[in-house]
């Protein structure tokens, strides 16, 4: 039976053109695969790409890039709950990037940490701070992710409609190797565990790029966590570097039965360590997805 493969994108996708996009994901693979030596091993009419990028961007209400952040930053400060949901991953990214508060009160404006850690004030301080001292890190990307899976997991109707386009990739009748990048981990994670069974879908591979599911707030907000049952493999690569990506999938941080094997060591040469394009363009992650397909 022939394989198809479903890719799965992450968030910054708005208004862009699907099958443009697609065609910028075939290509990275493309090229992870030349690199030893392979070609596609399907035609790319069997390749899905499910595409909601234009759903998330409603969500920020048609701000530009520079605003976009500011209005999340406005509309959660009413929400305490999305406030605690930020400041609990920028914690962690904060840990991962190896900046301590001082370097933060250094940095950052004094009207943004008057008072003290973990305040509003100090949210806005870390994004700041990521610009100035993490390489390639962005807080404006950041602040963006945060609140995207936020909404995601706490907003049902944004669920509903994204996982409802996702599920129309797959058919019980056709094995399908998932690939999936970013937030769309997060989103690939949660229908093929919830629905993946049910409905009968067969997945050789799940294959999991730049995931930030072993962040502990994404991970209490997605329990309780489990492998896929219709997933045979989970593969799951990341480059250190990456501030969305902070740990690997394995028994310290995403501990399912049976276990997730993890690349760590992926060179991404994107400027946030974070682009798909860095990730498909390895050439163990390429191959990874290649073999997957041929396999019987």
């Amino acid at each position: 039976m022939t394989r198809q493969l479903v890719f799965v994108h992450g968030r910054a996708q708005q208004g862009k053109n699907a099958g443009l996009l697609k065609q910028e994901w075939i290509e990275a693979w493309k090229s992870g695969l030349a690199k030893t030596g392979l070609t596609l091993p399907i035609s790319e009419d069997l390749i899905r790409f499910p595409y909601y990028g234009d759903t998330l961007d409603q969500l920020v209400k048609g701000a530009t890039e520079d605003e976009a952040p500011k209005v999340i930053l406005k509309g959660a400060e009413s929400n305490s709950e999305e406030q605690a949901f930020v400041r609990s991953i920028l914690k962690e990214v904060q840990e991962k990037a190896h900046f301590d508060d001082e370097i933060v009160r250094r940095l950052a404006k004094p009207e943004m940490i008057e008072k003290g850690p973990l305040n509003w004030g100090w949210v806005q301080a870390i994004l700041s701070t990521l610009d100035q001292h993490v390489p390639g890190a962005s807080g404006a990307s950041v602040a963006l992710f945060t609140h995207d899976v936020y909404e995601y997991l706490k907003n049902q109707g944004i669920r509903d409609v994204i996982d409802s386009g996702i599920r129309k990739a797959f058919s019980s009748n056709v094995e399908s190797v998932v690939v999936s990048h970013s937030l769309g981990t997060v989103v690939a994670y949660n229908v093929l565990r919830r629905d993946g069974d049910d409905a009968c879908w067969k997945i050789p591979t799940f294959i999991t790029l730049g995931s930030p599911l072993a962040v502990k707030v994404i991970k209490q907000g997605l329990a309780p966590i489990r492998h896929p049952r219709c997933a045979h493999i989970w593969f799951n690569a990341m480059d250190e570097r990456d501030v969305v990506a902070l740990y690997p999938l394995d028994a310290d941080h995403f501990d399912v039965n049976p276990s997730i094997e993890n690349k760590t060591d992926v060179d991404n040469p994107t400027e946030n360590r974070h682009g798909i394009s860095g990730y498909l363009g390895d050439p163990v992650v390429a191959k990874r997805i290649y073999d997957a397909l041929v396999t019987p």
